[in-house]
């Protein structure tokens, strides 16, 4: 039986008033941008947080379901959801769990959550199932490093401190390689260190990038 969420309202008034906007003004907002254009339809976020994403959906999509776990972020996020492109509908839920049948979404969106999720795997299992053939997974995720060095400070930290720290964040996983064991064709993504810093950091290493749900009698 899944673990109910563990409140963390400490981490979720650093993330709201330090850690989220530092991120936006180090340049976060494009990438949001770049990460949600061209989306229609009925779309599933989840991990919302407290809503940043909300702004940067385009006017196409008609049906936002935006889930998150944690009460503290789940409130403001319901704050922002009057002001939002959008129509939103604040979701209490876990990942690993989703209250949807099965092809209810024509896109889903992952934006610097699976590095917190207690299962990823479980997750992203639930999104492949609750997304329709043919659609797109929308994904921004920090992940595991490039070098060696900085991938054994990752198992360190993340065997230590920062899941404490940070809400339950992990620096290291191998997010690309769980979606496409989750059945998703990646079909594009991009590598890059944010934010940009000449300090190497444990959770610099982004990936940004979308993979589909392969039709019946496709190819992964």
């Amino acid at each position: 039986m899944t673990q109910p969420i563990k409140p963390h309202p400490l981490f979720a008034r650093f993330y709201a008033k330090l850690a989220g906007p530092a991120l936006e003004k180090a340049g976060a907002a494009e990438h949001r941008g770049r990460l949600l254009a061209g989306l229609a339809g009925e779309v599933i976020e989840i991990g919302a947080g407290n809503g940043l994403n909300f702004p940067h959906y385009p006017p196409e999509v008609t049906r936002l379901v935006a889930v998150e776990p944690e009460p503290n972020l789940r409130a403001l996020a319901q704050d922002q959801a009057p002001d939002a492109s959008v129509p939103v509908e604040m979701c209490d839920a876990r990942a690993e769990q989703l209250p949807f049948p099965d092809a209810s979404f024509d896109a889903a969106v992952v934006c610097l959550t699976l590095c917190s999720i207690a299962d990823p795997h479980a997750a992203l299992a639930e999104l492949h199932r609750v997304l329709r053939p043919g659609s797109q997974l929308r994904f921004f995720e920090h992940v595991q490093a490039d070098t060696p060095a900085m991938r054994r400070v990752q198992r360190v930290l993340d065997a230590t401190v920062w899941p404490r720290l940070m809400g339950g964040c992990h620096t290291g996983r191998d997010t690309q390689t769980a979606i496409t064991t989750a059945g998703f064709t990646v079909t594009g993504v991009d590598r890059f260190a944010f934010p940009p810093t000449r300090i190497p950091m444990p959770a610099a290493t982004h990936i940004l990038g979308t993979a589909v749900r392969p039709p019946p009698g496709g190819t992964r």
